[in-house]
């Protein structure tokens, strides 16, 4: 399978010795780059700089025909966003004052240790995807349009905040980082996960696995594969999730599920680019982009111990919180006109008419579930449908089991956090008459006017209420 290039425009390296371009390229190459221009001759420098984008440049000082104390002034003059790296044998502080002036971004003395010039390659390549992702961002805010709105498809919405988050997918999708995908259960995380990798460029293919639940054997099993012999049965060897993701987009559902050892594993795959098949001493390297995604709150996870920090950090580059559907009611409208078609066309029946109380049913219910939730309702519904309007009898029944109204354990009733009296110590109480006033209002007051609605908000009969209407207006 091709190898992904590794940073995406390659690393060129600007020295008149051989050998040295040589070792600057073994040392990247095993930190996982393998894109690379070789320049010995420093007149062929701005030419190429003229006709190829660059990711970052090593140049050396002293050549001959142009030298790098030349070169250095035109490169940030013409090219300002690209990060220079001078590595040269001059060890003097005149000298890298000087070029720090100019606008070089570092400064190494040869002979450079590997891990100096490895880590000062990866800032540089870390800054112009950073500069990438700012200019896109600005582009796509200014605008307020995406380039690709075809990839969004499958998440049917019409909310500004869903739209904003498809607009940073497009911003850092073709970043190699990994990244985290928050949210409830339902929200669509896999769909997120699926437009950031069809628009990364990716040849590979988008390999997605939930790790929940998973022991340390079967998850590197799962992962990572199993050589011949590695336990009792491994009769043959296998290949893992890691492998078949190679040069594409690996997704880990439930990523906060995982115990200590599985976080570990995970950490180096993301360090190192590498990993070890069971039973296997030789590491194998993957060049798979890793997104993950979880609906538990990673900050409690790594303060309690529970969740490693430094991997914590590492995922934490690029984050996708995806809001809850109770956030976002806008959508109920769209998702409810896309799921009656689809199940309509799935059950082989003719797509029946929602009542007009159905959305304001809908929006007074707090979707623990969110949009897969609503699914479900939907599909049920569909299934028992006959003719006509679509009864709401399975949506009430449904919310029902689980509405604020008839449920205390979904509210907080506490005076602290009652939203709809402040109970000031300072001030007198209403009156039960008052209250009760206050409540029927708001209750009439989510559900349009529509007194079905209200009275199941309030946990009381429609005759109930109306007769208390009545009481009020008299």
């Amino acid at each position: 399978m091709t190898e992904s290039a590794n940073p995406i425009c390659p690393v060129m390296m600007v020295d008149d010795e051989e050998q040295a371009l040589h070792g600057f390229e073994m040392a990247l190459r095993s930190a996982r780059m393998n894109n690379f221009i070789q320049c010995q001759d420093s007149r062929t420098v701005m030419p190429l700089l003229a006709s190829q984008d660059v990711e970052v440049i090593l140049l050396d000082l002293r050549m001959p025909h142009i030298t790098g104390e030349e070169l250095l002034p035109k490169i940030t003059s013409d090219m300002p966003e690209i990060p220079v790296i001078i590595i040269t044998g001059a060890n003097d502080v005149e000298t890298a004052v000087k070029c720090m002036k100019h606008g070089a971004f570092d400064y190494m003395v040869k002979p450079v240790e590997k891990s100096r010039l490895v880590s000062g390659v990866q800032r540089a390549i870390e800054l112009r995807e950073l500069q990438r992702e700012n200019r896109r961002l600005k582009a796509h805010v200014l605008s307020d349009k995406l380039a690709h709105p075809e990839v969004f498809a499958e998440i049917i919405t019409s909310s500004t905040s869903m739209r904003s988050i498809f607009q940073y997918v497009e911003a850092i999708a073709t970043s190699p980082r990994p990244v985290l995908i928050t949210g409830e259960t339902g929200v669509g995380k896999e769909l997120i996960a699926k437009a950031v990798h069809a628009l990364s460029n990716r040849k590979g293919a988008f390999v997605a696995v939930n790790v929940a639940g998973l022991d340390d054997q079967v998850f590197s099993d799962t992962l990572f594969g199993h050589g011949k012999g590695a336990f009792t049965d491994a009769h043959e060897a296998r290949s893992g999730l890691v492998e078949r993701a190679s040069g594409g987009t690996l997704f880990l559902d439930e990523i906060g599920d995982l115990n200590n050892a599985c976080q570990v594993k995970i950490l180096r795959l993301l360090q190192e680019g590498e990993y070890r098949p069971l039973g296997s001493d030789v590491a194998k390297r993957s060049d798979a982009r890793i997104l993950v995604a979880t609906n538990q709150e990673l900050d409690a996870l790594q303060s309690s111990g529970k969740f490693r920090k430094d991997l914590y950090h590492r995922l934490g580059d690029h984050h996708i919180h995806i809001p809850p559907l109770r956030n976002r009611r806008e959508d109920l409208d769209v998702l409810l006109a896309h799921f009656l078609d689809r199940a309509s066309e799935t059950l082989g029946k003719k797509k029946p008419t929602p009542p007009e109380e159905l959305v304001t049913l809908l929006r007074t219910y707090h979707f623990p579930g969110n949009v897969r939730e609503l699914e479900a309702m939907v599909y049920d519904a569909v299934s028992s449908h006959k003719s006509g309007k679509l009864s709401m009898d399975v949506f009430k029944s449904h919310i029902t089991k689980t509405h604020p109204g008839t449920s205390t354990d979904t509210v907080d009733l506490s005076a602290e956090n009652n939203k709809l009296i402040n109970f000031d110590k300072h001030k007198q109480l209403p009156t039960l008459k008052q209250a009760e006033k206050l409540l029927i209002d708001e209750a009439m007051r989510r559900s349009d006017g529509k007194q079905s609605i209200a009275a199941g908000l309030l946990g009381i009969s429609r005759q109930a209420l109306n007769k208390r209407l009545k009481k009020v207006e008299t």
